[in-house]
């Protein structure tokens, strides 16, 4: 009995002292602020993965370019019998051991695509940037959509709270004759639609709640907001022209650009590859006995250790099939650089186009504030006829519904000239400066 006694007080503060545990990780852990939830998406982000991916391919391609100036060397051996003069195996004599070695040293067309590989490089990169760019504004909305919805689910709480007590009210008049039976079905009718409000709300934000999840790698249960640490977002003035600005920092546009230039300097390539060219190339093979070289030269005259080195001239004076495929090449560089031009406007313009959004919305939002305002005041002055018995339950009811209806309104329009002014921050290039303030 004692020691199941014992076994039982271990038991007992163990049990405590987990349950001291976990309250205490769970009072420490801190909300997820909108720098942090950026922070993380950029990190866990497959699109970010899948970008260094591709950056890390495109200078592959051009170290595979430069690299041709470096030699490339070549040891084994062509061993086997001969019947006769011993002919090549594989374009070398027989030998039982033998190196080669070759390089590029003077090659106009292949200095050219070291150039275009390189300047394709900088254009993954710019187009990497757009990316990083594409991860924060997705963080970033799906941030503040969920602070949106959360907020609105709180309000919409108290607004089915008050619905469910005037129901009870109207319930109790109807009881006692004082109401029909249709304002109790009136009554009714406005509970549910307040709760349908509350799952519409509920689902909405457990919906966004996992979406940050995948974007960020937090377990859903483990995302709390923190509305405070969303900066302010900076107003703009309908008069600035960002379009000129934008263009000259977009990365779709940079990216353009860069790819423009990596195109004309492969067309120049394929022109230039009917260039003489100079390569380097050097051969060393031990030549064996039994292959019948005896039988051929004289025994001075017969060396086994045998070495190459030289130069190999190319003069490519006719080609038909290149001088097509550099006409290709041409038709590919301007289609390149009209692309610029084409993505420069698209810019000009969608940054024209959010500044018009984002003065509208501004607009809409002030409509949707003076209207909540209004729908306040009218709540208030139903209350004081209410007291003074110029009106009665249902004006009241009826009164706070459109409240209701004014504040999802309100939040909505806000949340609208959000996104239009989180569009135009990523275009400017300012998004990821915004979100580290």
């Amino acid at each position: 009995m004692k020691s199941a006694g014992r076994i039982f007080a271990r038991s007992s503060f163990f049990l405590a002292g987990v349950l001291v545990f976990a309250s205490a990780v769970s009072a420490g852990a801190e909300p997820l602020t909108l720098r942090r939830a950026v922070q993380l998406a950029l990190t866990h982000s497959t699109a970010m993965a899948q970008a260094s991916a591709d950056q890390q391919r495109v200078f592959a391609s051009y170290q595979e370019a430069r690299n041709q100036y470096v030699p490339q060397v070549v040891a084994g051996a062509g061993i086997g019998d001969s019947w006769g003069y011993p002919l090549s195996l594989e374009g070398s004599a027989p030998s039982l051991f033998n190196v080669s070695a070759q390089s590029a040293v003077l090659n106009p067309a292949l200095r050219d695509y070291v150039h275009a590989a390189r300047t394709e490089y900088d254009a993954t990169r710019e187009a990497n940037k757009d990316r990083r760019s594409q991860v924060i504004q997705d963080t970033v909305l799906t941030y503040l959509e969920l602070v949106k919805w959360e907020k609105l689910t709180a309000h919409l709480r108290e607004t089915q709270g008050d619905a469910v007590k005037m129901e009870q009210i109207v319930m109790q008049r109807v009881q006692e004759g004082v109401d029909s039976a249709q304002a109790g079905t009136q009554a009714r009718l406005a509970t549910a639609r307040a709760h349908l409000r509350v799952t519409q709300a509920e689902g909405a934000a457990d919906v966004l709640r996992g979406s940050l999840s995948q974007l960020t790698g937090i377990p859903t249960s483990s995302i709390e907001t923190a509305p405070d640490s969303v900066p302010a977002l900076p107003e703009t003035d309908a008069a600035d022209d960002l379009a000129a600005k934008t263009i000259q920092t977009n990365p779709a546009v940079l990216f353009a650009q860069e790819h423009a230039i990596a195109q004309g300097f492969r067309a120049r390539a394929e022109h230039r590859a009917l260039w003489p060219s100079l390569d380097f190339a050097t051969q060393y093979a031990v030549l064996a006995k039994f292959n019948n070289w005896t039988q051929f030269f004289p025994t001075k005259a017969f060396e086994r250790n045998n070495a190459t080195v030289g130069v190999v001239i190319r003069f490519p004076f006719l080609n038909f099939s290149q001088r097509a495929h550099a006409q290709a090449a041409d038709a590919d560089a301007i289609h390149a650089t009209k692309e610029v031009e084409n993505t420069k406007n698209q810019v000009s313009q969608e940054v024209l186009k959010l500044q018009r959004s984002v003065e509208q919305l501004k607009a809409a939002q002030d409509v949707s504030q003076l209207e909540y305002e209004l729908a306040q005041s009218n709540v208030n002055a139903v209350e004081i006829r209410m007291n003074s018995g110029s009106a009665g339950i249902h004006d009241e009811a009826d009164a706070r519904t459109d409240l209701a209806e004014k504040f999802g309104s309100l939040e909505d329009a806000k949340f609208q000239l959000q996104r239009a002014r989180i569009g135009l921050l990523r275009a400017t290039g300012d998004l990821e400066s915004w979100t580290e303030k």
